[in-house]
């Protein structure tokens, strides 16, 4: 099976579904161009090269190139979408959603609830997210449990190049908005892919690692965090379950109740801020639903409720790390 990136892997998806659909368009800034398309000077394919070579393939009928106003081409995108095409997006950070909200929230997001569902908003809204690349607090925001909180928004974190791939088809060929969250210190991390095309289903959880002795919930660049932590504590005796739920909305809420309700405690890991965030959306959910299951209190691991820092040594304190996790693991095993 071939080893690509992470890039690589949504520019797959984007070729295949551009392939398959002709309704499907791109567009975004900077996104056009390809490399070495003639009269193409700036032809990044985006600010991490996603869609590079696509304008060169489909041309700039389906490949736009837009203004620096994300309200307006994310405005559009919402348009094309109810007049049947299938946009692809890029909102290039998600920090500057707030420019483009009543789009997002008021309009894509309520179209088939306010014209009673006769209505369709096959739009896929790519945007970046998360610490760890020095791009400091306007670059590096973990937003998504912002747009879980809005009925009608799908909401997908990727984990690994394969999930990446599998997850865009799906999002691509979805009826309704899908926000896509790629982060971007993981625009160059390898996987196997498979080269033909295939889907991963929305709302169901991957069991990354089996365990007995406490269920770790992670999602986006913390699963591979909470796999190191898990390594470790395995060396200790310590098996955990690691559960990878993909999509925030929909949430697999049955699949991390089956886990804790095996191992009896539950470890949260998510990078996005501890106030209002999914860690706090899962704890609940578990504290209503499973809480005679728990043999030890939830524990989150999480950032402090801070903006994200620019100096290296305070943006490494504030993303949780495998040694984090690992202690809070320990925290609720006693110690084992």
């Amino acid at each position: 099976m071939p080893v690509i990136t992470f890039r690589e892997a949504l520019n797959a998806a984007m070729r295949n579904e551009m392939k398959r659909d002709e309704n499907v368009i791109l567009l975004g800034e900077d996104i056009a161009g390809g490399k070495g398309a003639g009269g193409q000077q700036d032809a990044w394919g985006g600010v991490l090269g996603a869609t590079a070579g696509l304008y060169t393939e489909f041309g700039p009928d389906r490949v736009f190139d837009t203004p620096i106003s994300e309200s307006a081409f994310i405005g559009a995108a919402a348009g094309a979408a109810v007049t049947g095409l299938r946009p692809v997006a890029q909102l290039m950070f998600v920090t500057f959603f707030g420019v483009a909200g009543d789009a997002l929230f008021n309009q894509m997001a309520k179209f088939r609830y306010m014209f009673g569902g006769k209505t369709k908003t096959p739009c896929v809204i790519r945007t970046l997210y998360g610490a760890g690349t020095g791009a400091a607090s306007q670059h590096s925001d973990c937003y998504y449990p912002i747009f879980t909180h809005v009925p009608g928004l799908k909401v997908v974190v990727p984990s690994t190049p394969y999930e990446a791939k599998g997850l865009m088809i799906s999002a691509i060929r979805d009826d309704d908005p899908v926000i896509f969250f790629e982060h971007q210190a993981m625009s160059g991390d390898k996987g196997e892919v498979p080269d033909g095309e295939y889907t991963v289903p929305f709302g169901e959880a991957r069991v990354v690692r089996e365990g007995k002795d406490a269920t770790v919930v992670a999602l986006g660049r913390m699963v591979q965090f909470a796999e190191k932590a898990a390594e470790e504590l395995a060396q200790d005796g310590v098996e955990c379950e690691l559960l990878d739920p993909r999509t925030a909305s929909p949430l697999d809420s049955d699949a991390i109740l089956k886990s804790v309700k095996k191992t009896g405690r539950l470890v949260i890991v998510d990078e996005s801020l501890p106030r209002c965030g999914l860690a706090s959306d899962i704890s609940a959910i578990i504290s209503e639903q499973g809480f005679h299951t728990l043999k030890a209190p939830i524990r989150r691991v999480t950032p402090q409720h801070n903006h994200v820092p620019f100096a290296p040594n305070l943006e490494q304190a504030h993303i949780p790390s495998p040694e984090k996790i690992v202690e809070a693991v320990k925290s609720v095993t006693g110690g084992k």
